[in-house]
């Protein structure tokens, strides 16, 4: 903190006056608050709505110079997998809202290495982005991840809120080939895309009263559940061209794929978010995004529309 300004000596003459308060400086309250992946789309919504409320965070990122510079914002550097790194980044830090790592084969060990550097630096309150129907067996395999993140972060003694995301409704367009046909064995299963914006409203009521949704876990979905087909009918109309869906075999779906050259995790979690299409595990609604947000979620073809612009 500055040292504040001295007082002015008093003026010579047989009448003297004080000399008027200098204004106190305004106090900036620490952040209690951290938010990971603020580069990234979901962390950066959730940072900016953060800051809009005029809530202090710490931002905890691999480049910092690549955070958004927010009100009320600090950013520092904090690899998941550098556990010291990210304990001097959470020190005085109540709660973290904790965007789950990028895709990759070691995603769970960076995911447990950060947990534990949240405990160790005494952080109360872990707020998890996981995924629908995460499950040991789940049939999307980076749902497993998401299962296992969240028995650690309740073994880790931590107070924890999950927010299981569905799909994101802004990859249903990213589906599309350049053929306009969407290709995966989906079969005629549903999923309940969800915005990436009410996700964002959703985690930041839950970080601005954290202790009101301790140990809850909230699936968060879209207002509607549709097959691919329904949501290649919906694209059709927002993107101005026609989008068709094309089931695959698992077969067809891991030989269509094989040219990308992939690691065999990476094929396994691109079919599997097919799979797990065709089995159910992504079909259903849940209120969890009005209730949180006070507003309705919204459906695929706002989110897509919204998206172009």
């Amino acid at each position: 903190m500055s040292e504040a300004p001295k007082a002015p000596k008093a003026p010579k003459s047989s009448e003297t006056s004080a000399a008027p308060a200098a204004p106190a400086a305004p106090e900036v309250s620490a952040p209690t608050i951290a938010v990971t992946g603020a580069t990234g789309r979901l962390g950066g919504r959730v940072a900016r709505r953060l800051a809009d409320r005029g809530v202090p965070q710490t931002l905890v990122v691999r480049r910092p110079e690549r955070a958004p510079r927010l009100p009320g914002a600090v950013a520092v550097r904090g690899d998941y997998a550098d556990r010291a790194a990210v304990t001097e980044a959470l020190a005085g830090i109540r709660t973290v809202f904790m965007v789950s790592a990028s895709e990759s084969v070691d995603r769970l060990a960076q995911h447990r290495a950060f947990v534990d550097a949240a405990a160790e630096a005494g952080v109360r309150h872990l707020v998890y982005v996981s995924f629908y129907g995460a499950a040991p067996d789940a049939a999307f395999t980076l749902a497993r991840d998401h299962f296992h993140t969240e028995q650690h972060i309740r073994a880790s003694g931590l107070a924890y809120t999950f927010l299981r995301d569905n799909l994101y409704a802004e990859f249903v367009p990213d589906l599309v080939g350049e053929d306009g046909v969407i290709r995966g064995p989906a079969g005629r299963g549903r999923a309940a895309f969800v915005g990436q914006d009410d996700i964002a409203d959703a985690a930041a009521a839950v970080l601005s009263r954290p202790d009101d949704h301790t140990g809850v876990a909230y699936d968060l979905t879209g207002p509607e559940s549709l097959t691919l087909d329904e949501a290649a009918v919906i694209l059709s109309e927002q993107l101005g061209r026609t989008v068709a869906y094309r089931p695959e075999t698992l077969e067809e779906a891991y030989a269509s794929r094989a040219s990308y050259g992939a690691p065999p995790w990476q094929l396994d979690a691109w079919v599997s978010t097919y799979t797990a299409i065709a089995s159910g595990e992504l079909d259903g609604v849940s209120d969890a995004v009005p209730r949180l947000t006070g507003h309705p979620a919204a459906p695929l073809a706002d989110v897509v529309r919204a998206a172009l612009g």
